[in-house]
């Protein structure tokens, strides 16, 4: 279980919004397609909403992807 991200390599921060509807597949797939990243990768990726409000986080687990809505 994840308890905090301090284990993470890097951390990167989308610049811009992003539509947070995406589930899990959707931002791992814009991780991939737009940024050319890796997201099977020990790093933390971050993105914000259209009203700067709200911010998903994708991060890779042994075992699975977490995906944080705050």
């Amino acid at each position: 279980m994840l308890i905090d991200f301090t284990g993470a390599d890097k951390v990167y921060i989308a610049c811009g919004y992003t539509d947070l509807r995406k589930g899990i597949d959707g931002v791992a797939a814009l991780v991939q397609q737009q940024f050319q990243l890796d997201p099977f990768t020990n790093t933390l990726f971050l993105f914000c909403g259209r009203r700067r409000d709200r911010i998903k986080g994708l991060y890779w687990e042994q075992d699975g992807f977490i995906l944080l809505y705050c």
